[in-house]
């Protein structure tokens, strides 16, 4: 899970088990949209062999994976699984920001050493706390369908009924992400935002049960998954805060996105911040998409040991998405945002 607990889009990673792991190119349910670990699943079928889970510890991972485990024994029903949970460092460090622990991989550095030296076969993360270039050997073996992107506000029970925009001057709002800061200290400057840290049971009790917060942010996703939607006060709509970047963005650098697709063209919006959001960039392209073209089997359809196929999006649609991103991730960077997330990293660093 990610390092809030909260993320929507969940991986399957996979490690030097037999190599790295193929995948096949077709849907293999309604849940997952890629083929998930066929050659590790089927190599140890006839042996039985119990496959071996890696997750945190917290209940909010614990139900993301035990769901990609169900998906699992569903398209496997012969085997095994078994789940093995441990604390990462993000877990066991709660008095510190999670940008000022000075660390990469805070949230999957404990389960990739458990991967590499074969103590689980498969681990389950949120998207957003991989690395952008994963260790040797590792690959994304699945992505699940995506939950809810967009960030959700609790309120204190005395401000239960209001909005971010309708409470009161200097009221402080809890959350230990810089993406979320920087956007929301730029649109709505009579509030104060400090960190906040722990599971998502410990900082809604530290919401409830003290008077520092007023209202806290936290994932949509997550709150659905452990069944408190009644707690969602408010949605944050893409013009107040986008959401994180699917991989290493995160919450420890400000950057964002939001996406849409409309009439056959995939729109991109892609953003940088200043800490304190007095500087910001924002940039939007986008891309003829043909989602509803037929996918015809080929000689480049073959399976593939390391890659990640759409479920019913055809190759063209594919590539046309992801040079949409990297123009996009160009465009950005010759106007200048690399220079704004550099003073960003210096003043956080120097805090």
């Amino acid at each position: 899970m990610s390092g809030n607990g909260d993320a929507a889009a969940t991986a399957v990673s996979a490690g030097p088990v037999t190599g790295t792991l193929g995948l096949l190119n077709e849907p293999c349910s309604d849940w997952l949209q890629v083929a998930i670990l066929r050659r590790l699943l089927e190599e140890n079928s006839p042996k039985m062999r119990i496959i071996r889970v890696g997750t945190r510890k917290s209940q909010l991972a614990r139900i993301q994976t035990d769901s990609v485990v169900a998906m699992l024994k569903a398209l496997y029903p012969g085997l095994q699984f078994e789940i093995i949970a441990m604390s990462t460092t993000g877990d066991k460090i709660l008095d510190t920001a999670l940008s000022k622990i000075g660390e990469k991989s805070l949230f999957t550095k404990e389960l990739e050493y458990a991967l590499e030296n074969n103590e689980v076969d498969i681990v389950v993360h949120s998207l957003k706390d991989l690395p952008t270039v994963l260790p040797p050997n590792f690959t994304i073996g699945a992505i699940c369908k995506r939950e809810n992107p967009y960030d959700a506000v609790v309120f204190h029970p005395k401000f239960v009924g209001k909005t971010l925009e309708t409470l009161p001057e200097k009221s402080v709002v809890g959350t230990s992400s810089l993406r979320r800061v920087a956007q929301l200290q730029r649109k709505f400057p009579h509030l104060e935002f400090r960190s906040i840290r722990g599971n998502l049971n410990t900082r809604l009790r530290k919401l409830d049960e003290q008077q520092e917060f007023s209202a806290i942010i936290l994932a949509t996703a997550g709150l659905q998954r452990m069944g408190w939607q009644n707690r969602v006060g408010q949605i944050l709509r893409p013009e107040e805060c986008m959401y994180a970047v699917g991989q290493e963005g995160g919450c420890s650098v400000p950057v964002a996105v939001h996406t849409s697709m409309k009439d056959g063209q995939l729109y991109l919006t892609g953003g940088v911040w200043s800490l304190d959001g007095s500087d910001s960039m924002q940039e939007t392209m986008q891309a003829t998409i043909h989602v509803s073209a037929q996918h015809e089997d080929g000689p480049e359809d073959d399976p593939q040991l390391v890659g990640i196929t759409a479920r019913n999006i055809p190759r063209g649609a594919q590539l046309a998405a992801e040079n949409l991103g990297i123009s996009l991730a160009n465009l950005l960077l010759n106007k200048g945002a690399k220079n704004i997330l550099d003073i960003a990293r210096q003043l956080n660093d120097a805090c």
